[in-house]
């Protein structure tokens, strides 16, 4: 006899009662549960959800099966947070800056675990990539008129950065650093040389902007993916970058991507606001936005979110 047996044996007869307990009225009988369960899909019925889902990729009306989301719901959710997931991993080869035409730098982090687990260590240039960027800076550019001259600090020093997403900088940051230089020059700004920092949080160009001598810093880095969106790109400019600047004197614009706010779109946007921290000599905060022309404000034409799981019909 087990244990739990003879303690229950004991404990009746302690209470007198030796018979094993019975109910007193007889139990119910439950019917066999069904061998299928059929639950019908249910359809959105809030057209004002249709039609904005037509001009963004949010999930809009998604509808729910009793309390919880569709099947198919689900299956694009764990899709998308597996491209998340995969931007955040990736990480930038040493030799693509060189590539690519950047100078190669790198911050005080070590590896991409370290990167992750330590931000501070992202904002402050390696001791290598530092003395590489000094001797740039005494050299000073050779490639093109509307360069700064040895010397002189440029208007603008634009930074590419891996950030949360290299996936990002490899892609549409390219794209984006040549843009957004092009619509500098386009205002008579003169621009640093091109650098590529890996392992990079948003502070860092606070120290390579001081160490050019420029009068904004222009970082563009790899944005936190969200759901579907692992190639999404932030850009923070800062006037009179300096180490220990807040990030109440920086300015931000985010969801820089092919469908969000697109390289094409975002680079004159940049060069106008490099343009008004120079002007007025302030960023951040203080800085007056009113009257800054960068383009035509209209609405972008409807998106389609794309289906990362497709069921069979």
């Amino acid at each position: 006899m087990s244990r739990t047996r003879s303690l229950m044996a004991q404990l009746r007869h302690a209470r007198g009662e030796n018979a094993p307990l019975v109910p007193t009225m007889p139990l119910p009988r439950v019917e066999a549960p069904p061998a299928r369960v059929y639950v019908p899909a249910r359809e959105t019925t809030s057209t004002t959800a249709a039609a904005a889902a037509k001009h963004t990729t949010a999930l809009l009306g998604i509808g729910h099966v009793g309390t919880r989301y569709a099947t198919d719901v689900v299956l694009q959710f764990q899709a998308e947070l597996a491209v998340a997931h995969s931007a955040v991993a990736a990480e930038l080869p040493d030799e693509w800056a060189a590539q690519h035409g950047f100078l190669p730098l790198q911050s005080q982090a070590t590896s991409h675990r370290e990167f992750l687990l330590r931000p501070d260590l992202g904002r402050r240039l390696h001791p290598d990539s530092l003395a590489r960027l000094r001797k740039d800076a005494q050299r000073g550019p050779q490639n093109g008129a509307n360069e700064r001259t040895l010397g002189a600090g440029p208007d603008v020093q634009l930074i590419l950065a891996d950030g949360l997403s290299a996936i990002a900088c490899m892609g549409s940051g390219e794209q984006l650093f040549a843009a957004t230089k092009a619509a500098c020059a386009a205002r008579g700004l003169s621009v640093g040389t091109p650098v590529c920092a890996k392992f990079a949080r948003v502070w860092l160009q606070d120290e390579i902007g001081a160490e050019v001598g420029a009068k904004v810093a222009i970082i563009l880095l790899g944005e936190r993916p969200g759901l579907g969106t692992g190639d999404g790109l932030s850009a923070y400019a800062v006037y009179g970058p300096k180490i220990g600047n807040t990030d109440g004197e920086r300015n931000m614009m985010s969801n820089l991507h092919a469908r969000g706010i697109a390289p094409e779109e975002a680079a004159p946007r940049l060069a106008a606001l490099a343009a008004a921290m120079i002007a007025q000599g302030v960023s951040g905060v203080k800085l007056d936005l009113t009257g800054i022309g960068a383009g035509g404000r209209e609405y972008r034409a409807p998106q389609v979110r794309e289906r990362l799981v497709v069921r069979d019909a």
